[in-house]
């Protein structure tokens, strides 16, 4: 269990994003929190995103300082809209979800649609693939 399992921040470990996470790999992914899923050597790649933002990160602790200030930019208020589509074959799910908020910088609404593509061995997130729209998060930042 990580220490962030108490973190009832808008987009802490137990915040609506990670929640609907969860809820998304319930059953397939073993762990108390959103952390607790992920291998010690997991991969996220940042397919669509942003500019700025890493396109790739190794390791759970580098992914838990990759978010660690995320409330600094954005709050995240909800999150919904789950489908969930697995192969268990190949060890593989599809999450597709919204997620909603608004920027601690602007003050405009966020609202966001994700798909990640996750594999999981051995009860453990080892893969995350994730696309986002990166013009949710031009509009509500007020870039240009």
């Amino acid at each position: 269990m990580t220490k962030y399992i108490s973190d009832n921040s808008n987009f802490g470990a137990d915040g609506p994003f990670f929640r609907i996470i969860r809820e998304g790999l319930k059953g397939f992914a073993d762990g108390e929190d959103y952390f607790d899923l992920l291998a010690e050597d997991v991969v996220f790649e940042y397919v669509i995103s942003v500019p700025g933002y890493p396109r790739r990160v190794k390791g759970r602790q580098k992914v838990i300082g990759l978010y660690s200030d995320y409330d600094s930019y954005m709050t995240v208020r909800s999150a919904d809209h789950l489908c969930v589509y697995r192969d268990l074959a190949a060890s593989v799910v599809v999450l597709e979800y919204e997620v909603h908020g608004e920027s601690t910088q602007t003050g405009r609404p966020y609202n966001n649609r994700f798909v990640s593509i996750v594999t999981v061995k051995n009860g453990k997130v080892t893969k995350w693939r994730d696309y986002l729209d990166p013009i949710a998060v031009f509009d509500s930042s007020g870039w240009p």
